[in-house]
């Protein structure tokens, strides 16, 4: 599903005060009322525009919704907290309601039910009010009730699987032993009261960050974009089902450039050791060596090094390539221009 921004959608700051909140929803709502603004574009735009409210003018959710951070964009790809996908807005008959005023305005999205389902009792929004934090649609011409069924199941394994980017180096590639992979793993706070009173846990978010880690072992010769499964650690639903992680992997390293087996490293020398040719000491993962770069040698130009690059999967290793880039020197003495300006004569 799409991360919403809601701080976007009334055009207020993320620091906004709830009176500002207020007034900038209460200006949208009148412009995009469907009794006021018969375009097409009018309804859908109500519908966001209550559901941001719904959000940030309840002091509750808004903390929720704040505590997934200030980093996102909207449109962007987002997963909803494990726990959270089965929240539904049904009360004891199975049935989910909102109240909204004018047309059909239909429900909530799927991504504000991921976080607040929980948190909608049954009845329509905001304790069963007519409006919303007394601005009252009726005003404007008539009320209405949407009603739609929503009964739980549970999900199918594959909306349980979670996906992330894995950063490696060619170090990691090199060694044989698992890495460990760190990171934040969002969940339902199992320990908010039953009465649904403040919890010191998650800090009424009914959220949690926890560090976790586990042991990776990458496979030989990986390629950008391949993917490693680590069964049983995606989400898990109301029913105890667990989706599976998997983990993309993105080549990342400052030093090496990695191409399944086989790596790519510049090797920086100067104007006179290109005319002249030089011995180089360089560091490789196998350790350092001494290489010669022959005379006349160009920018740019590849020496390939045998058996220094990555394990492969049918045993020994692949190539090194040093690849040569002419530097000059960070400071040139008179004696050494001048004798550049002879050259160029």
């Amino acid at each position: 599903m799409k991360y919403k921004d809601y701080y976007e959608t009334l055009g207020v700051k993320r620091d906004a005060t709830d009176s500002e909140i207020k007034s900038a929803y209460r200006k949208l709502a009148r412009k995009f009322h469907p009794d006021v603004n018969k375009t097409k574009e009018a309804e859908e735009k109500f519908k966001e525009i209550n559901e941001a409210y719904e959000v940030l003018g309840d002091k509750q959710k808004r903390q929720r919704y704040d505590s997934l951070g200030a980093n996102w964009q909207g449109g962007a790809d987002y997963t909803p907290p494990p726990g959270f996908e089965n929240f539904g807005f049904q009360g004891g008959n199975g049935y989910q309601q909102f109240s909204f005023g004018g047309g059909d305005m239909g429900g909530f999205s799927d991504f504000f039910s991921s976080l607040f389902g929980d948190m909608m009792g049954g009845g329509s929004t905001r304790g069963g009010r007519s409006g919303f934090s007394g601005f009252d649609f009726n005003d404007m011409g008539g009320g209405h009730t949407y009603t739609r069924q929503r009964r739980q199941q549970p999900q199918k394994s594959e909306d349980l699987d979670v996906t992330k980017t894995l950063n490696v180096t060619a170090k990691d590639l090199f060694s044989d032993a698992p890495i460990s992979v760190k990171f934040q793993d969002m969940r339902k706070c199992t320990q908010c009261p039953p009465g649904g009173g403040f919890c010191s846990h998650c800090g009424g978010t009914g959220i949690v960050n926890e560090p976790k880690t586990l042991k990776v072992k990458l496979p030989k010769e990986a390629k950008e974009g391949q993917k490693i499964r680590l069964k049983g650690e995606g989400r898990q639903d109301a029913y105890g089902q667990k989706g599976d992680l998997y983990l993309i992997i993105t080549p990342s390293d400052n030093e090496y450039e990695i191409n399944g087996s086989d790596l790519t490293k510049e090797i920086e020398i100067t104007p006179p050791e290109a005319v002249l040719g030089c011995k180089k000491e360089i560091k490789t993962l196998h350790g350092n060596i001494g290489i010669k770069i022959p005379e006349m040698t160009s920018s740019g130009k590849v020496l390939r090094l045998k058996n220094l690059g990555l394990p492969k999967k049918s045993g020994g290793y692949g190539n090194l390539n040093a690849k040569i880039k002419i530097v000059l020197p960070e400071k040139l003495s008179k004696k050494e221009i001048e004798l550049y300006k002879q050259m160029l004569k």
